[in-house]
């Protein structure tokens, strides 16, 4: 997987990360340095929790200034330009779904560095995809979307196991990273296409 490649689209999910902390801020009424600040968390705290824990410090946003110049034009673009912005919604949705599975198998990776164990691995994983927005939904007072939605950390674990399956195989390094990012976008496409929820195991209450 050339460099290049994996470079656009790591500003992608991220310019779509802070994009969709942008909105969430712009709906709870806050401020520009609300919105700014909640598109900051959404697109980088899962990465930075990640490399707090691995010890990757100081953590990765920090020595990449593209981070921020992404960060920062998002927010502002969705601020001033939100009535249009928002009609892009399933784009959106797409580059969300991809940067999913790029954060996914990018934490994983930075794990394997440290060789973890598998488990540990697709758990850091799952916390650079996901946790951004737990954090973002904690500050702004919502249950985190990805304890009760479609599916997303599930797609997130998913990959990241077949991942590891392909890794015992002898297909190429790269052509398993774009299958596994490939499976976890279809699989939280489909899940948000059919509404396909984990089953609750306790009684609904009126």
């Amino acid at each position: 997987m050339h460099y290049s490649f994996l470079h656009l689209i790591e500003v992608l999910g991220l310019f779509s990360f802070a994009v969709s902390g942008a909105f969430f801020a712009i709906e709870k009424k806050l401020d520009p340095f609300g919105v700014l600040i909640i598109s900051f968390v959404t697109a980088i705290g899962g990465g930075t929790l990640r490399d707090i824990m691995i010890g990757n410090l100081p953590v990765g946003w920090l020595r990449n200034l593209t981070t921020i110049y992404a960060i920062l034009s998002a927010s502002f673009l969705t601020m001033f330009f939100e009535k249009y912005v928002r009609k892009l919604t399933k784009t959106l949705f797409l580059f969300d779904a991809l940067g999913l599975g790029f954060y996914t198998i990018l934490g994983i990776e930075l794990a394997i560095q440290q060789h973890l164990s598998i488990g540990v691995c697709m758990a850091l994983g799952t916390i650079t995809a996901c946790f951004g927005g737990v954090i973002r939904d904690v500050l702004l007072n919502n249950v985190p979307l990805v304890f009760r939605k479609e599916l997303y950390a599930v797609a997130s674990l998913a990959g990241g196991g077949i991942y590891f399956l392909l890794k015992e195989t002898s297909l190429n390094a790269d052509v398993s990273k774009i299958i596994c990012i490939l499976i976890i976008f279809s699989i939280r496409a489909i899940a948000v296409r059919y509404k396909i929820m984990l089953p609750l195991f306790y009684a609904k209450r009126n």
